[in-house]
């Protein structure tokens, strides 16, 4: 079921498994549902990266927190998706349509992988460079910004890669609570095939998730390098 009430149509196929046709027919509502899923990845991962990092930062100075807050983020992410997505507008007091309830337990769920990611991803700076750097008259922020993030860039890019592409999967849950994103053509196959078989949305649903993540990773593969331009400099020709 689309957001408007409408379900994804379909003629019988020749090919149960894909057809052109069903794209065509289905365009307008594919477009939306595409739109939405990115919209909620991109927007739930940028919201965990802001509230993971001071965090992590946390984690980072002061040692006796880490084990705190990394053990409560760890047990965050052990909740099913599924019971959190349902909880969601009870907890937050929201409609059950209202996007913040497919935000909320991504943005957990983000920020419990990012925490220890950066935490990590700060502490791998080698303790040398980290004296070099105070030697040179760096205060605390100016060694974290032009020194120790820097260094850090790979460790919590990797973080981010997992989390953008599990994300991904991640919203297609959402279905449960009638989000309207690409976890829908998942679900509107599923009753589709109990009458005949017909696997078209399921397929095309699996390529576009697929497509999906495959572009964010090289986007944040691609910035990462952006970021580290000393990494290429320092590979043999």
């Amino acid at each position: 079921m689309h957001a408007s009430g409408r379900v994804f149509a379909a003629d019988e196929p020749a090919n149960p498994w894909f057809t052109w046709q069903y794209v065509k027919d289905n365009s307008d509502d594919l477009k939306q549902a595409l739109i939405t899923h990115v919209e909620l990845t991109v927007e739930s991962v940028l919201i965990a990266i802001v509230i993971a990092f001071p965090l992590a930062l946390l984690c980072y100075r002061y040692r006796r927190l880490s084990g705190p807050v990394l053990g409560l983020t760890g047990v965050l992410y052990t909740i099913p998706s599924i019971a959190l997505f349902v909880l969601a507008p009870g907890i937050l007091g929201t409609r059950i349509l209202d996007p913040v309830n497919v935000l909320f337990p991504l943005t957990v769920y983000t920020v419990a992988l990012l925490v220890r990611v950066v935490a990590d991803g700060l502490a791998s700076v080698p303790t040398e460079v980290l004296q070099s750097a105070t030697a040179m008259g760096y205060g605390r922020l100016a060694r974290l910004i032009r020194v120790e993030l820097p260094i850090a860039v790979p460790v919590i890019s990797t973080g981010l890669r997992v989390a953008a592409v599990s994300n991904v999967g991640l919203v297609t849950v959402a279905t449960t609570i009638g989000t309207a994103q690409l976890g829908q053509l998942f679900s509107t196959g599923l009753q589709m095939s109990s009458f005949r078989s017909y696997y078209a949305p399921i397929v095309l649903g699996i390529v576009l998730c697929l497509l999906l993540a495959l572009v964010l990773d090289g986007l944040i593969v691609a910035g990462t390098r952006l970021l580290t331009p000393w990494r290429r400099a320092g590979r043999p020709a």
